[in-house]
């Protein structure tokens, strides 16, 4: 067990107009190297789904923190996404000294010193760890509520604003799933109201 231990923290899902900002926390063990770790979005979805397993099996600890649409459309999404980061880093099973969050802001009430690194993701390997554990598991579950919820698309767009996403709110309305808060989605409502 190494002296000191060091989380990487990333979230995935911030600009989709549909489900939870979903967030990872991974502390990567130094005698198990990962070869092909990456921002999650510069990879494959083929390679980031091999990659999943084996940063699970490898990891000395990973774990997922989420804020779902009700939380998202009370506090913001940036808030929400801070949330989701600071739950994942307290699910770890072994607790961190220290985490290395990517973006320009670090969540508050961590259990751990932290420091924020822009573009962490394509730097530190703990974090690019993290963007693919957080990617992997958001996207399964927009895979899932898209038999739930059929004709939205999201096992393909994953909730994004694509023009078949917004099409389909405009035919079949708004969901439980969809962010109120967010302008598409909000300004249909307005319409409608």
């Amino acid at each position: 067990m190494p002296e000191s231990l060091v989380c990487g923290v990333d979230e995935v899902g911030c600009g989709p107009l549909a489900g939870a900002v979903v967030a990872a926390a991974v502390i990567l063990d130094p005698v198990r190297p990962i070869d092909g770790l990456a921002d999650s979005k510069k990879l494959s979805e083929k390679k980031r789904e091999r990659l999943f397993p084996e940063i699970q099996d490898k990891a000395l600890a990973w774990s997922l923190g989420r804020a779902e649409v009700e939380e998202i459309d009370r506090i913001n999404i940036l808030q929400a996404s801070l949330l989701a980061m600071r739950r994942a880093v307290e699910s770890l099973s072994i607790a961190p000294h220290h985490a290395l969050i990517d973006g320009n802001r670090i969540p508050a009430g961590l259990p751990c010193s932290a420091q924020a690194i822009v573009g962490g993701d394509g730097s530190e390997p703990a974090i690019a760890a993290a963007s693919i554990i957080a990617k992997v598991a958001r996207d399964r579950e927009m895979i899932e509520l898209d038999a739930r919820y059929p004709g939205y698309g999201l096992a393909g767009h994953k909730g994004y604003p694509t023009r078949a996403h917004i099409q389909a709110l405009h035919e079949l309305g708004v969901t439980e799933i969809h962010r109120r808060s967010f302008g598409p989605v909000r300004r249909l409502l307005a319409e409608n109201a």
